[in-house]
């Protein structure tokens, strides 16, 4: 079963961004004796500050490698305006293939309780037919370019994408804005697609791990617009009709609400002026965009759905800094960390469960937490949770920062290979990183983190965990879920 982390991870890098690229990634437990022991509390007494000239030097030296970084890399980025539709064009000279993605800004906060889906069936329809590419037409046309169309949706913005090859780059921009601006919605289309989203929402409690993130979800959003799922729920996926889309598409093709982002071997002059033919004669609208409201927890909570499973599934979320904070580089570094300690700890040396973990998200209104399948819930949490404390209470190594840096440095990497995932990456942290160029600089921002900020963020975040278990409540004690030490 996969973990949240898990299930972020296959949708997209760092959680939400990388749902934009087109492949649309986005055991026995044996019982041992709990010999983890926690360390003692430091003293909440404040300490004095002190500057140590070298390590400022250090971080004078850091930044200016960022500077260079951010620098070397944006020289590759047009940034325009189009009647009021932001732009971003990254040039990859020699690229073979191209990717697109017209992002709709807003997420959850676009819907209401009563048509929760929406905009993922709008999306999703779009993608089979509009007013000059009919269903049978616009399949063998894109079937004989290789070309590939998708869409998705997240808490905070969703996407319709496409990926071609260089040489078929204008037929498929043009079959692209067709379908962005001129969808079909037919009642044949829209059936089709509504049945398949139902069935898929319909099928929500039968994995644990999938329920788990239902339970959790009405858990930690309630009150907050995150509450409205995306993709909606079967009720509301259900009601809706071709009348409803054709409303809401209106709604949403203003330039105000969106991004277009572009990468490939492509000259950034000759799109604007494409640009400006299509997308460009989009009313501008007047949305402005605001910061989500951040969550905030004031104290631990746990919530238990009776299943007859074999196991409990157990996951326990804390509010994380978002992407605009600093606090989000060595929150990673932080949460990298505890993830190693867990499985090391709760897995390798007492069995306990095959696939404990921690996570850190990247959404607009952030989370991290653990997750643990296990018989002995109670004795995996209580670890668990020590090793939160652990982090709270014991300075790591600068070793540790460079180890974990490493093992995000090769999966970044990987991760970069696509046109479709640079291209998530600059969206994301264009509608909620703080702007496009903080995408530039991430590795070295997590090479900038001290032992004393990976400290600092996990007493200041990994507290007041709220837990959702899927399982036998007989079997789960309260008490060691809300016990976490250091509070």
């Amino acid at each position: 079963m996969k973990s949240l982390n898990q299930i972020l991870t296959r949708m997209g890098a760092r959680a939400l961004a990388l749902l934009f690229v087109l492949s649309l990634m986005q055991g026995a437990v044996v019982f041992a004796q709990d010999t983890h022991q926690v360390p003692p509390a430091r003293s909440t007494q404040p300490q004095p500050q002190r500057t140590d000239p070298k390590v400022d030097e250090v971080t004078k030296a850091q930044s200016s490698v960022i500077d260079k970084i951010e620098a070397t890399q944006a020289a590759l980025v047009s940034e325009f305006d189009v009647n009021g539709l932001k732009v971003l064009i990254k040039r990859r000279a020699g690229s073979q293939t191209v990717a697109a993605g017209l992002f709709v800004r807003g997420g959850a906060r676009n819907i209401t309780p009563e048509n929760a889906g929406i905009e993922n069936l709008m999306l999703a329809t779009a993608v089979e037919a509009s007013a000059n590419f009919p269903r049978e037409r616009l399949r063998s046309e894109l079937a004989r370019m290789g070309t590939t169309f998708g869409s998705s949706v997240n808490y905070d913005y969703s996407v319709l994408s496409m990926a071609s090859t260089r040489p078929n780059f204008d037929r498929s921009w043009e079959i692209f804005t067709d379908i962005a601006l001129r969808p079909s919605f037919t009642k044949e289309d829209v059936g089709i697609v509504q049945s398949r989203l139902v069935a898929s929402l319909r099928d929500d409690q039968d994995d644990p791990d999938t329920y788990l993130q239902r339970l959790q979800e009405r858990a930690v959003y309630v009150g907050h617009p995150y509450i409205n799922r995306p993709e909606g729920t079967a009720e509301t996926v259900a009601r809706l009709t071709p009348e409803d889309l054709r409303r809401y598409h209106q709604q949403m093709m203003q330039t105000s609400r969106l991004l277009l982002v572009i990468v490939g071997d492509l000259d950034a002059q000759t799109l604007r002026e494409r640009i400006a033919a299509s997308f460009g004669k989009l009313p501008r609208g007047d949305y402005k965009p605001q910061p989500v409201q951040q969550l905030a927890f004031t104290a631990p909570s746990v919530d238990i759905t009776q299943r007859a499973i074999p196991t409990n599934y157990v996951q326990g979320i804390f509010a994380a800094p978002p992407l605009t904070s600093e606090d989000i580089y060595p929150m990673r570094i932080a949460s990298f960390i505890l993830s190693q300690r867990v499985l090391e700890e709760v897995r390798f040396k007492r069995n306990l469960s095959y696939a404990p973990d921690a996570f850190l998200g990247s959404q607009g209104a952030n989370i991290g937490g653990i997750y643990v399948t296990a018989v002995d819930a109670n004795q995996a949490v209580r670890v668990m949770l020590g090793e939160i404390t652990r982090l709270q209470q014991e300075q790591i190594d600068q070793d540790d920062i460079t180890a974990a840096v490493s093992g995000y440095l090769t999966n970044y990497y990987l991760r970069q290979e696509t046109n479709a995932a640079q291209a998530g990456e600059l969206a994301q942290y264009e509608l909620i990183g703080g702007g496009w160029r903080n995408a530039l600089s991430y590795i070295e921002r997590l090479r900038a983190v001290r032992p004393t900020d990976v400290e600092r963020v996990a007493q200041k975040y990994m507290k007041n965990l709220r837990f959702v278990v899927l399982g036998d409540p007989a079997r789960v004690d309260k008490r060691v879920f809300t016990s976490q030490l250091g509070e």
